[in-house]
């Protein structure tokens, strides 16, 4: 049993200017992705589940700037040593914490303490669904979050998506980026539950038990409306 539970954690970023100027934009065609390296962190969206599955806690990582938010991310890591849950993880958010804390002189010891965070497929460290549901480089072309999402019986991305999160933080819309970010960090955990599922490490009563009390979890929260509402209840819980 994971003891320390499953932390289900998402990034956003924005480009780090001072270390990367983007080439000229033709019109009509979207701002080159910055490198990993200079993916700047403005948000970190976690949510907490027990070792049975529970709900815990939903939150924003705290921190006044990048370096803050890393500190805390890995502080709570560090202590409790949860089983990681990403969606796309592996490709994209791990490595970016990496290189952001390289770059502000973060230590992020959990990592290099268990090797199980840093195999690919040993999923009692880190569960990437993405990579999972790519069998681990085998499929090609894998399904985007709001794919699988959606395959579910979740809304996947709703008002905001991933290319409008630049556009929205420079016009100060940091809680608009934050609820986006929670958004997709709930649907992930819903995810984890139907792929627990699949696996068969859960069976169907114990699926339904858990995935009704996170709804139920965050209704009560009230941070989500948008989201809760667009859910498909019978897909996502089919009787």
């Amino acid at each position: 049993m994971n003891d320390g539970g499953y932390l289900v954690f998402d990034l956003e970023t924005i480009p780090d200017e001072a270390l990367y100027g983007a080439p000229e934009q033709t019109e009509g065609q979207n701002r080159p992705f910055a490198p990993l390296y200079a993916q700047q962190v403005i948000a970190i969206g976690a949510l907490w589940l027990d070792q049975r599955h529970g709900f815990r806690k939903l939150w924003i990582v705290e921190g006044e700037d990048e370096p803050r938010q890393l500190e805390e991310l890995s502080r709570f890591i560090d202590h409790n040593r949860p089983l990681l849950v990403t969606f796309n993880g592996r490709g994209f958010d791990l490595p970016v914490l990496m290189l952001r804390s390289l770059h502000h002189g973060v230590p992020m010891p959990w990592y290099f303490a268990e090797e199980r965070y840093r195999d690919r497929r040993n999923e009692t460290g880190h569960i990437d669904l993405h990579d999972a549901l790519a069998l681990h480089g085998a499929v090609r072309r894998s399904v985007s979050l709001d794919i699988a999402a959606r395959l579910v019986g979740l809304p996947g991305k709703l008002s905001v998506d991933g290319s409008q999160v630049e556009a929205l933080y420079r016009q100060g819309e940091l809680e608009t980026i934050r609820r986006y970010c929670l958004a997709d960090v709930a649907q992930t955990a819903l995810l984890l539950l139907r792929y627990l599922l699949l696996q068969g490490a859960l069976d169907r009563p114990a699926h339904d038990h858990a995935a009704d009390g996170l709804l139920q979890a965050l209704q009560r929260d009230g941070r989500l409306p948008e989201l809760l509402a667009a859910v498909e209840r019978p897909r996502l819980l089919p009787p």
